[in-house]
């Protein structure tokens, strides 16, 4: 076997399958499954967006991420059950634990991707990966896709082909026949901004894409535009990085159960999420120097800035000035629903420049580290500013972001 063989393992409908599993094991008669159902949002109050689907309910029309009012707007049956974090983490634990046998060489892209390099010569590669997703279904329960290729690229596009419970190939030579014919929106790294900019140039399918002169979509589109175009042509390199990664960055979002028109109330949301990424980076005696801002509206269009700083910060308060003046200009007055704020560029906090300001970053850094050990001892709501009183906004908003505990591949694969 002389071409490098990869293997992407996605589990599908993670969260959903995770929950489906536990059930089952624990004497519940349905099997989530089968029926119309999600993860997500709040059961009393239907509040919330999803965060998996069964199959039944994608026949619904059901989507990820949409609110969770109105996934029952189209399936008033519809089962819900809320998340459980830890639940899956044990799930993904189990699962890289058996796909360790196969090859040390284990990269997790998320909670519920992996790549593996394969370096097995003696057994077919087609033949090892039946027994992997044989013994995910019957070991631990549920079933994954497997998409096999040269590189991590092809490999993640085999595994989208079609599901659930299937394994695909993409090698080099299949490239004209599998991959050149999908829309161009399923190519990893095209999303809906770049689809607008391509389809408004004629190119609609990932064959248009790779056909470009390579100098003109660089000359376009400059950077991004010749790795979407190197990507559409199969070229792709990143190792299986198999071990610890450096964290990178730290990283909370929300998705609000209401649609927030004004700009007080996107500041506090913004405050809120500051306070949590603030905690938790301080919790790391890390510090960093670019702060990011990514917002989805009404109707789920997209939108980010970022900004480098002159000195790391682990402050609350400069996290936030930072991430409300981004909002500010990207902000166009339309109703937001989702906000994330990540902090990277991450270094020790032991030694860091002092600015001009010294003294009121030395007042902050007291400020934050007394209501920092109030909130650990006795709860994030302990402490909080007065401008959450009556406000319907959490003081401290923000699951983990798990590009901490699985960072994205090299590069962006």
């Amino acid at each position: 076997m002389s071409e490098r063989i990869v293997f992407h393992i996605d589990v599908n409908s993670a969260y959903l399958s995770w929950e489906a599993v536990y059930r089952l094991q624990h004497g519940s008669p349905i099997d989530l499954r089968d029926v119309p159902s999600i993860v997500g949002g709040d059961q009393e109050k239907r509040h919330g967006i999803v965060l998996a689907k069964s199959i039944p309910a994608k026949k619904f029309g059901i989507i990820t991420g949409e609110t969770v009012h109105s996934a029952f707007e189209k399936c008033p049956e519809l089962v819900m059950v809320p998340p459980c974090y830890p639940r899956y983490i044990r799930a993904s634990d189990s699962m890289v634990e058996l796909l360790g046998k196969y090859s040390p060489f284990i990269q997790r892209y998320s909670i519920d991707e992996v790549f593996l390099e394969y370096i097995d010569t003696e057994r077919p590669f087609m033949e090892v990966a039946t027994e992997m997703g044989r013994r995910i279904r019957e070991e631990l329960g549920f079933t994954v896709n497997i998409g096999i290729g040269p590189n991590k690229l092809l490999a993640k596009m085999a595994s989208d082909f079609s599901k659930p419970d299937k394994i695909h190939t993409l090698f080099k030579e299949d490239i004209p026949e599998k991959l050149w014919p999908l829309p161009v929106e399923e190519l990893f790294m095209v999303g809906s901004r770049t689809k607008k900019k391509l389809n408004g140039r004629g190119i609609f399918t990932i064959r248009q894409l790779a056909e470009l002169d390579r100098d003109y979509i660089h000359s376009w589109l400059k950077k991004p535009g010749l790795l979407i175009w190197e990507y559409a042509n199969g070229m792709e390199s990143s190792p299986v990085r198999s071990g610890a990664v450096p964290l990178k960055s730290v990283g909370n979002s929300t998705t609000m159960p209401f649609d927030v028109e004004t700009r007080e109330e996107a500041h506090k949301v913004l405050l809120a999420i500051s306070e949590m990424i603030g905690l938790r980076v301080r919790d790391l005696d890390m510090c960093g120097s670019v702060v990011s801002v990514s917002l989805k509206n009404h109707l789920f269009y997209h939108s980010s800035h970022q900004r480098k700083l002159n000195i790391p910060t682990d402050s609350t308060n400069a996290i936030y000035r930072v991430a409300r003046s981004l909002f500010d200009e990207m902000w166009q007055g339309e109703p937001m629903r989702n906000f994330s704020i990540s902090l990277s560029h991450l270094e020790s906090n032991e030694f860091f420049q002092l600015s001009l300001l010294g003294s009121q970053n030395k007042k902050e850094q007291q400020l934050d580290d007394v209501i920092d050990r109030i909130r650990l001892k006795y709860g994030q709501r302990s402490i909080y500013r007065s401008c959450f009183l009556y406000s319907g906004i959490d003081p401290v908003i923000g699951g983990v972001i798990m590009e901490e505990s699985y960072p994205m591949m090299s590069s962006y694969l």
